[in-house]
């Protein structure tokens, strides 16, 4: 595409990511490039600056510069049997709509100049085009569990607003240093990021700073393995950055085996275990009606740590914030 563009947003687009909503019209775009287009201002809406993550409103029109062209299909390259084999051995479930994946720990979900093999590369097991099943949200790539796709624009986009209209509910279960206290309730900490590249950390900040973007968590203790460490629940109001990881650090009990948001005592007690963060269950509407209630079983890095501290998924309520008042 050597011209600029503009488009208006569709009513049934209404609240996808900017970036997804590039990638549906020029799949051969990549993150790295998105980001870079938005961050210098090359892509706009409605004429203001806009960053890749942005919720696009129905009816807003997005400016496209002229972008590169697709390569050759004939030059695309397919992913193997193998691989198809394997990613289709990770669904949860699938319909004519969604599908729900049980992602690994260690697998990103999108690709960048130094991660060839993702979960996005591997939606062709599925098809190309309209057959290509569409992210309608991301987990960290150390983060195991479940992650939904739309399997058509349509359902991608009404995933989506579900997501940005706050009607999925997460729970992702963690294994974290010492016991908070109180052992339930609300973290309410804006957060930013700082550093850049592999050194950017999601951190703690000022409300009244412009960086700052509002965070809200909501955690229950469902076991304690003395005053070492304890299993919790937790359900993210918003969907910022590493929001899981940054809020545990802030209030003193990072989550175990995480190089980036522990400290001394996360390190010591995480000798040879990694990241205890898994996204156990997702509750959202379905495209077509109802609700999709999916449940992953726990990550072989999730057991290992269950393991060491006496831990047992049974010990575990269907929804432990149903004690709690409704927010």
């Amino acid at each position: 595409m050597k011209e600029v563009k503009t488009l208006v947003v569709a009513d049934g687009e209404d609240g996808t990511r900017l970036d997804r909503w590039l990638r549906r019209r020029w799949p051969h775009l990549g993150q790295v490039q998105i980001q870079k287009l938005a961050r210098t201002g090359q892509i706009r809406v409605d004429g203001a600056r806009a960053k890749a993550d942005s919720r696009l409103s129905a009816g807003a029109i997005v400016r496209v510069p002229p972008l590169p062209d697709a390569p050759d299909p004939g030059e695309k390259k397919k992913i193997s049997d193998r691989d198809a084999s394997y990613v289709r051995s990770l669904v949860l479930y699938e319909d004519d709509e969604v599908i729900a994946l049980n992602k690994p720990a260690g697998l990103a979900v999108q690709g960048g100049t130094k991660t060839p093999h993702h979960i996005d590369r591997l939606l062709s097991a599925w098809g190309e085009g309209l057959e290509r099943p569409r992210l309608v949200h991301r987990l960290d790539r150390d983060t195991s569990g479940v992650l939904v796709l739309g399997k058509s624009p349509g359902a991608a986009a009404k995933l989506s607003g579900a997501f940005a209209r706050r009607k999925a509910k997460k729970t992702y279960w963690a294994v974290v240093v010492g016991n908070p206290k109180p052992a339930e309730g609300v973290i309410e900490l804006p957060l930013m990021k700082t550093g850049v590249g592999d050194r950017e950390l999601v951190v703690a900040a000022d409300p009244k700073d412009p960086r700052a973007d509002p965070a809200e968590t909501e955690y229950v203790t469902l076991s304690r393995a003395a005053h070492r460490a304890a299993w919790m629940a937790l359900r993210p109001h918003t969907g910022r950055t590493h929001q899981l990881r940054a809020h545990m650090q802030a209030i003193g009990h990072p989550i175990l085996g995480d190089p980036k948001y522990g400290n001394e005592k996360s390190a010591e007690l995480s000798n040879g275990i990694k990241l205890q963060l898994h996204a156990r269950r997702l509750v959202c509407p379905h495209p077509s009606g109802g609700l999709l209630d999916i449940t992953a079983p726990i990550s072989a890095e999730l057991r290992l740590g269950f393991e060491r501290f006496g831990f047992h998924e049974s010990e575990a309520e269907d929804d432990p914030f149903t004690r709690r008042p409704k927010r």
